[in-house]
């Protein structure tokens, strides 16, 4: 069996990233290629135009990769993703599960439907993607490394946040459960959980913020350097780059 070293730096092997078409999953899977990673590129299907523009980018720094669009919330869709780029790029050695959907909404006007939406991508998507990459890597016996979306939110609730909140506390629970399962197989399962990141998805939500509170303006993201303080932001953290999450090192 073909042995796959993967070191805290740089790599070889086959990388699946959900979410990819933009923002922090595009970021991530442009990083990975540049590391020596072969990229599997997933979003939903109506953004297959924004993942084929990233396949070339990844196919341009002389990197093996496949789109391969699916809902992750959808069980069936998420097995045949993995199994899709096992066939094409011959295994899976890490799996980045970034997708994920954020609407603001005050708490006494959250839908049930926009709760449910919300954890059925955010908790159901990661726990789906976590399950069947964990599959295939204990299928192919060599390791490997998942890596999960949470959130500043996921650590203290935000205001307007609730769904989103709630479903990335949930992946921290999902990230450190199978932590503790997949590491006798090898596997090391982790999450990042950055503040507010400069991502057209952050520019959405900031307008949302506005709409409810008119206290809490959008953020001119243009105006901003790599990193900028946000003393009035509802994460009170830090505006970062996409890209510079993407090389964020232990």
């Amino acid at each position: 069996m073909t042995s796959t070293t993967i070191s805290p730096y740089t790599g070889t092997g086959v990388a699946l990233v959900t979410g990819s078409a933009r923002g922090i999953g595009k970021a991530i899977a442009l990083r990975l290629a540049q590391d020596g990673f072969d990229g599997a590129l997933n979003d939903l299907s109506s953004k297959t135009d924004q993942l084929k523009d990233v396949e070339k980018e990844i196919m341009a720094i002389g990197k093996r990769t496949v789109v391969v669009t699916a809902d992750v919330s959808n069980e069936d869709e998420v097995k045949q993703m993995i199994e899709k780029v096992v066939e094409v790029l011959g295994g899976l050695d890490v799996m980045v599960v970034n997708a994920g959907i954020c609407t603001a909404a005050p708490m006494v006007e959250t839908s049930t439907e926009l709760w449910e939406q919300t954890f059925a991508v955010n908790s159901r998507g990661t726990f789906l993607c976590y399950k069947y990459a964990t599959i295939q890597m204990i299928k192919q016996g060599r390791g490997g490394r998942i890596i999960g979306a949470s959130s500043g939110a996921g650590k203290q609730g935000a205001k307007y946040l609730m769904a989103y909140s709630a479903s990335k506390f949930a992946v921290r629970g999902m990230t450190q459960s199978a932590a503790w399962e997949a590491a006798k197989y090898g596997i090391t399962v982790n999450a990042y959980a950055p503040g507010a990141i400069d991502t057209e998805l952050a520019q959405e939500v900031g307008e949302e913020f506005a709409k409810i509170d008119s206290s809490l303006a959008p953020v001119d993201v243009s105006l901003l350097e790599h990193t900028s303080s946000l003393a009035d932001s509802p994460f009170r953290s830090q505006i970062l780059q996409r890209e510079d999450l993407a090389v964020l090192r232990k």
